[in-house]
């Protein structure tokens, strides 16, 4: 696995949770940035907080295919062949009487600037009144806590579908993360409103309850993928095509197929955590595959 030098042993722990089936990626540092952008009567920003880069070595991209192969569709694209950069952001939400932050990013441990993203945005953590998460890799749940091992978002409820919080707390990479946020865990199932706007879909594959959210307002949508697809070039252009991260690869494979179809055909926007920031933007269909068109609007 593939390691930073300036990571400590603990930060190190939080990546390979993130990661635990596939070659780690070197995290790298991003400036922190909160662009924003609307939904509806809602106000929204894409937040800033690392950069991965992983190596064109098969273990995550192309599963079963080779370095030269995943290298042609990278090139293709005017993309480096070596290695695929990936964005590890975040989004908020702002909506009447809540505060809400989609995922929480790699935390401080490991140099992730998503509080300072956040205060760019306007907002202190202790203003945060819900952290939704996709799924529970430590790219995603690493910023719960702080450097110190608090809560990092204090005053906030944190929702995760029931699937990933149980497996969450099955898995022993997150058992600080469990003992310090436990107490502030409301779990749900899939398929209903649980703030007003959101709703979380079912995604699974990526990890047993990963989900996405669809939000809307005012005949506005956007829907956060989550872990859906993770590369803006491979993980469209070959949705067919393994994803190490994925916990069900066979599942993670079906379930990026449709979605993405279902993307082209609506024309609805989406953020994507790991793709180039800000990460909002449309899906659209390009030869056999996909494409990524980004833009706010």
């Amino acid at each position: 696995m593939k390691r930073t030098g300036v990571l400590g042993l603990a930060a190190v722990a939080v990546l390979m949770m993130a990661m635990p089936s596939a070659a780690l990626a070197a995290p790298k540092p991003a400036a922190p940035a909160a662009t924003p952008f609307r939904i509806g009567a809602f106000h929204a920003f894409a937040l800033s907080d690392m950069r991965n880069v992983v190596p064109n070595d098969n273990k995550v991209f192309g599963v079963g295919q080779t370095p030269q192969a995943v290298g042609r569709v990278l090139a293709a694209a005017g993309a480096p062949t070596d290695a695929i950069t990936l964005g590890v952001d975040a989004l908020l939400v702002e909506e009447a009487g809540h505060v809400v932050l989609i995922d929480a990013g790699l935390g401080p441990k490991v140099g992730g600037v998503l509080m300072q993203s956040l205060a760019k945005a306007g907002i202190a953590p202790d203003k945060v009144t819900d952290v939704l998460i996709t799924h529970s890799h430590g790219d995603h749940i690493g910023g719960l806590v702080t450097a110190d091992g608090r809560s990092a978002f204090p005053n906030a409820t944190i929702r995760l579908s029931q699937t990933e919080w149980q497996w969450m707390q099955g898995n022993t990479g997150a058992a600080a993360i469990v003992a310090v946020v436990a107490r502030q865990v409301k779990p749900f199932v899939p398929g209903h409103a649980i703030l007003p706007g959101i709703t979380p879909v079912a995604l699974p594959g990526h990890t047993p309850g990963h989900v996405g959210y669809q939000i809307a307002s005012h005949g506005q949508r956007l829907f956060d993928i989550g872990d859906s697809a993770h590369s803006s070039i491979v993980s469209l252009a070959r949705p067919d095509w393994a994803i190490g991260y994925d916990h069900d690869e066979a599942r993670g494979i079906a379930t990026r197929t449709r979605l993405l179809a279902e993307l082209a055909r609506s024309h609805e926007r989406i953020f994507a955590p790991h793709f180039p920031y800000p990460g909002v933007g449309r899906i659209v269909a390009r030869g056999k595959g996909y494409a990524f068109r980004p833009g706010l609007d």
